[in-house]
This record gives C-alpha cells, sequence and structure tokens, in this order.
C-alpha cells in the first residue's frame, strides 16, 4: 500500500490528522494496535479548549460536539470548606467544553468510515523504517499476514508505550520527566453531577475532582498513593474517602451509585524532544505526558496535529518545507508552557508525602492569594481555557 503519510495510531490524535489530511486531498492509513471496541472503551478526559473546539470544526466532526457539549464559563475550587469560583469568562472572556474524549474519537471514527478512509486496528509488530532516508515506509503483520506501508512521511501518534519513539535511537532523544508519588482513582457512575460546573478541592485526604460526561453520567477522582489496586476501592471506600475531600456542603448533595467504570492512573510529566527525526513525526502522548490536573492531555495532542497537519498541508500545495523544519520548535513552545501549568496545578492542589510544615504553609498561603487576587486568577483562567497556537 502507498500513501502520502503513514500514521501510529488510531486514537484521537492520529484519526484527527488523517481527517484533516483528507480534507486536503493528502492520503494517509492509519495502523492501531488494539481494537476498535478497545480504543472507544477507554474513559479519558473531557474538557476541551476553544482551540481544540474549533478544530474539531474545520475537521468537520464537531455536529454531535454542538450539539450535545456542554459549555462552561467557570469552575470551582475549594480548599477545606471554603469554595470559590473561577470565572472563565469573565477573566479570559472564554470558556471550555465538556465532551467526552471518547465521544471525540467516535465521532473521527464515523467520519474516517464516511470518507472509506484506511484504518488498520489489531495490528500487530508496526515498525517505522527508513524515516532517516526519503524513503520510509512502516511493516506491520494483521491477521497473521505481513504487510507494509509505503509513504513520505510517518506520524506517531501511538501514545507514551508506542513503537514509534522507541525507533528513534535513544543518543537523538532528549527526555525528561517528573513523576509523582501518587495516582488518580476515578469513577465513573450513573449518577446526576454534584456539581454544574467542575470541582477542584483539597481536603484532608488530598486531591479531589467532580466532574461530568452528562446530566446523569458523573466522572469522579480522589488522589491515591502508588501501589493501590483498584480491587482494594469497593465503591462504598470510594465514595468515602471522596466526601472527605469535599466541603461538608458539596458531599451532603453528593448523588452515590454503582460505578461503571473505575480505574488508577499514575501522574507524570514527559517531554520528548526534539518532535521530528528526518520523515518521523511525534505527536500526542508519544511526545509528551502531562498529569490531567489542568485538563491539557487532549488539548495537547490537538494542538500538535494543528502545528503538524498545517505543515504537511503547506508542503503538499507548495512544495514548501518551512513549517516542516518548525514544527518541533512551534509545538514544544506550546508543550512547554502547558506542562508548566500542570505541573503548577498538580503541586497546589495535592498533598505530597515529602511535604514539610514550610512547604504546606507556602501551598496553603499560594491558594490564599490566588483565591485573593483577580490577576492571579486571570492567569489560571487563560492558561485553563487554553493559550492561542
Amino acid at each position: 500500500m502507498r500513501v502520502e503519510v503513514g500514521i501510529i495510531g488510531g486514537g484521537p490524535a492520529g484519526l484527527l490528522l488523517a481527517q484533516l489530511l483528507d480534507l486536503a486531498g493528502i492520503s494517509s492509513a492509519i495502523l492501531e494496535r488494539r481494537s476498535r471496541s478497545h480504543v472507544l472503551s477507554r474513559i479519558r478526559a473531557g474538557v476541551l479548549e476553544l482551540g481544540t473546539v474549533d478544530l474539531l470544526h474545520r475537521a468537520g466532526v464537531a455536529s454531535r460536539l454542538q450539539a450535545q457539549g456542554q459549555t462552561h464559563r467557570g469552575f470551582h475550587i475549594a480548599a477545606g470548606e471554603a469554595m470559590h469560583r473561577i470565572d472563565l469568562a469573565g477573566l479570559a472572556e472564554a470558556h471550555v467544553t465538556v465532551y467526552g474524549q471518547t465521544e471525540v474519537t467516535r465521532d473521527l471514527y464515523a467520519a474516517r468510515d464516511t470518507a472509506e478512509g484506511v484504518i488498520l486496528d489489531e495490528a500487530e509488530d508496526v515498525t517505522p523504517h527508513g524515516f532517516d532516508t526519503a524513503t520510509p515506509h512502516i511493516t506491520f503483520r494483521r491477521q497473521g499476514a505481513p504487510g507494509r506501508i509505503d509513504c513520505a512521511f510517518i506520524v506517531g501518534c501511538d501514545g507514551f508505550h508506542g513503537v514509534s519513539r522507541a525507533s528513534i535511537p535513544a543518543a537523538q532523544r532528549q527526555e525528561v520527566e517528573r513523576a509523582y508519588p501518587f495516582g488518580w482513582l476515578g469513577v465513573l457512575s450513573e449518577t446526576p453531577p454534584v456539581s454544574d460546573e467542575l470541582i477542584y478541592a483539597i481536603g484532608a485526604g488530598g486531591f479531589a475532582l467532580c466532574s461530568m460526561r452528562s446530566a446523569t453520567l458523573s466522572r469522579y477522582y480522589i488522589q491515591v498513593p502508588l501501589g493501590e489496586r483498584v480491587e482494594d476501592w469497593p465503591d462504598a471506600r470510594f465514595w468515602g474517602a471522596l466526601r472527605q475531600n469535599l466541603p461538608s456542603s458539596i458531599g451532603e448533595r453528593l448523588v452515590t451509585g454503582a460505578s461503571i467504570e473505575k480505574s488508577i492512573a499514575p501522574l507524570r510529566s514527559f517531554v520528548t524532544q526534539p518532535l521530528r527525526h528526518g520523515r518521523l513525526f511525534l505527536a500526542g502522548d508519544a511526545a509528551h505526558i502531562v498529569p490531567p490536573t489542568g485538563a491539557k492531555g487532549l488539548n495537547l495532542a490537538a494542538s500538535d496535529i494543528h502545528y503538524l497537519s498545517e505543515a504537511l498541508i503547506a508542503f503538499y500545495r507548495t512544495g514548501e518545507e518551512t513549517l516542516l523544519a518548525a514544527y518541533s520548535e512551534r509545538a514544544l513552545a506550546r508543550v512547554w508552557k502547558s506542562v508548566r501549568f500542570s505541573w503548577w496545578m498538580t503541586n497546589l492542589l495535592h498533598r505530597f508525602p515529602e511535604d514539610d510544615t514550610f512547604t504546606r504553609r507556602i501551598k496553603e498561603a499560594e491558594m490564599a492569594y490566588l483565591l485573593s487576587s483577580r490577576a492571579a486568577q486571570t492567569v489560571l483562567a487563560e492558561n485553563y481555557v487554553g493559550l492561542s497556537y
């Protein structure tokens, strides 16, 4: 098979890139290790920046998003018993949209199916070759048979554990990482959300987040130490720990119920650079990971795809390689700002086992300043709604 762009990874980043390229008349093929049902079963973030929403509109996949997405013009920070609303609309003159990543992925799959796009799922032994030459290709096995995709460019959208980044010699990669000493235990339940806007809380047991997917579907998280197992957290224990981290006024009106999904995600900050190696480009989680505290993971993947699709389309329209050469620098400039923001929110809102009295008092002072300063809240709001591309 011959296409212009071979894409490794069939999550939202790879699907979005294929969709944007297709609209510009550029052929692509996606190789995905998992089945479609598995990809659509993954529960991920659901807070979309304005830039991400605009990009989905440009890709022609925003009809359900427009009809079902929830516009949020603010969110709450709870510290102990105190609640404070961050007015995104008033401070940053913008808003975010709550719409689950699973639904974004579903919309992209539907668009690629309509366009008869090539998506080869359950592809094994996927390996990029020759990306330091003018004739790269990808080999794989599918349903027991070998396969090969010849292409002009390869894009790795296959996540933190994918083959794309691992195929680049270690000497050519600069990688930095900060691992956090806790994870997020998340529960999805068919219960009405406790609030019509997100609540980020820091309480007696540490961090908690009250989020939602719809008027009848809630998503809640609590901070747990590394090494915790999902099976050690029956629903009753989870709801009790969640209430402990929320103001009593919120905990009292929390509607609990049986979980329909429960998982623990470790938190890390990770960046590899550069994002281009010959004719291999990295995007999304293959290139960087942020803790979910700032709701930046999917949004950063979208901004990568914005820069990369713009560069590839310019190349195929004009033969100009300037934007291709600048992709890594342009994308990383925005990535590092979001990494900083996510790191800052994570440090402010979580209890670390190594925190001493001085550190705790500094965090308390920083929280007090944030909640009393319009200037500090404006910085928070501008970062939360998303910096410009």
